[in-house]
């Protein structure tokens, strides 16, 4: 008898149904720098204008969690659906 080669198949478990996060990086002049998020996660395309990324997100539904300052004159702003 042979041995069989045993082979770890792909796991397929629930759906995922956790939060979905953002990271928008904009500069102090109101400008669009980069936009992290999560797979999957909802998104439009952002703007030039970063009131108007976050006012796309706010629509579509996500609040924000936390604003930091990076340097370089930048904020990042924590968003979750």
């Amino acid at each position: 008898m042979k041995n069989a080669r045993y082979q770890q198949q792909p796991m397929i478990g629930q759906a995922w149904t956790g939060k979905h996060v953002i990271l928008l990086h904009c500069n102090e002049r109101n400008q669009f720098k980069q936009l992290y998020s999560s797979y999957h996660a909802p998104i439009e395309p952002p703007r030039q204008n970063c009131a108007e990324t976050l006012s796309q997100l706010f629509s579509i539904g996500y609040k924000v969690k936390q604003v930091t300052t990076l340097t370089g004159g930048q904020l990042q702003y924590l968003l979750v659906l």
